[in-house]
Formats: structure tokens, C-alpha cells, sequence
């Protein structure tokens, strides 16, 4: 799944028009992955500028809504500036949760991330569907077991026979990398980071 949709990627990339530099932008985590699995054409590479600077500009055009976790109601559209906010906006807002759609997320498999405090324990819960084949089963519950970090480490996984999606919830307080003082880009970033390598490391197991 992952193979094939980042091979497609870079595919259309090269009917995209380059920058003011003659360059194509790309993102660090794809084009590591490609590189590890040779799918850039040599002379294609010249072309590429990987940006490690701004690495949440990926969520540019993303759609940001945040609603009311009790009553599941809309309660405004957000631009991505709002992702500078403090991830601890949300222990300041505990009734929200903040929903998140991109066209980054069809490369990992991904419908959309849902991103709230746990009442009761006040970690950053992060809710999201993952579309990999059921036959990963053991797969993803070893992987999960493996990388998310934590004596108390919990996470739910359901597969949903209707969508074909696993629904999956986990506390990115256990993922590596995770800092109180981060901010939501960085938390989405995060995210992401960990879906993708979950994601291979699930494809190059089976």
C-alpha cells in the first residue's frame, strides 16, 4: 500500500512545474522512504529539494475543524496558522477536539486525524482510521506494542469489516518525540511521522 502510493507520487511529480530554483519540492519522510526502496529515477534526483526546514508546511492546505467532544457539534473551521497554537490549547479547552483532513494522508493510508485531551487521564489522544489489510492483525498490535513507549502503554484496535479501516487510538504522549511544549503543527507532524513508519514497517513484514 505504502510502496505503491509513494511510487505514484513521485511518478506525478514529474509533471509538476518546479519552484523559482528549478527545484520540486518534497518532504523528507517520503523521499527517504523512496530512496530506501529505489523507486527515484537518477536522473530525476537533480530535480528534487527536500524541505527539512519547514516540515509542517505539508499541512498548508489541510481542513482544521474543531467541535465539541459531548455533542459532537461543529464549532468553527480553522486556517493553518491555528496550528502554532500550543498543543496544551486543549487541556484548555477540554470539551474540544480537533479534526484534521489532508491529501498527505491518502499516501499513508489514512481518512482524517482526530486529536483530543482524555478526560479522565490527560493524555493527547490521537484517533485516526488506517487502511491496511486485516491479514496485518498481529502485525500492527506488535508493532504498536514495540514503538509506543510507556509502562502504562494503551492503545485501541478495531477493525471496521464496513470501511475496511482499522480504527485505531493511541496516546501520542508514548510516541518518541512527544514534548508538552510542542505546538499542534508539530503534534500533527508527529502523527504522521509515526503512522508512516508504522505503516512500512507493517508492509515489509508480510
Amino acid at each position: 500500500m505504502l510502496k505503491k502510493q509513494i511510487t505514484q507520487y513521485f511518478a506525478d511529480l514529474k509533471e509538476m512545474q518546479p519552484g523559482a530554483d528549478g527545484k520540486i519540492e518534497v518532504y523528507k519522510e517520503e523521499f527517504d522512504y523512496a530512496e530506501r526502496h529505489q523507486l527515484i529515477n537518477e536522473e530525476f534526483k537533480p530535480r528534487i529539494r527536500v524541505n527539512e526546514l519547514t516540515p509542517v508546511t505539508r499541512f498548508g492546505s489541510a481542513y482544521i475543524e474543531r467541535s465539541d467532544k459531548e455533542l459532537e457539534k461543529f464549532l468553527g473551521e480553522e486556517s493553518f496558522e491555528f496550528l502554532n497554537q500550543p498543543i496544551d490549547y486543549l487541556k484548555k479547552h477540554l470539551h474540544e477536539f480537533i479534526y484534521m483532513e489532508s491529501d498527505w494522508f491518502e499516501i499513508i493510508g489514512v481518512d482524517a486525524f482526530s486529536f483530543e485531551v482524555d478526560d479522565v487521564f490527560g493524555t493527547y489522544d490521537v484517533m485516526l482510521g488506517l487502511k491496511i489489510q486485516k491479514k496485518y492483525d498481529k502485525t500492527l498490535k506488535a508493532l504498536l506494542n514495540d514503538k509506543l513507549q510507556g509502562d502504562d502503554t494503551k492503545f485501541d484496535l478495531l477493525f471496521n469489516n464496513e470501511d475496511g479501516l482499522w480504527n485505531l487510538n493511541f496516546a501520542l504522549n508514548n510516541v518518541e518525540g512527544f514534548d508538552e511544549n510542542m505546538t499542534l503543527g508539530d503534534a500533527f507532524l508527529l502523527i504522521y511521522r509515526f503512522v508512516f513508519n508504522l505503516a512500512e514497517q507493517a508492509e515489509e513484514s508480510n
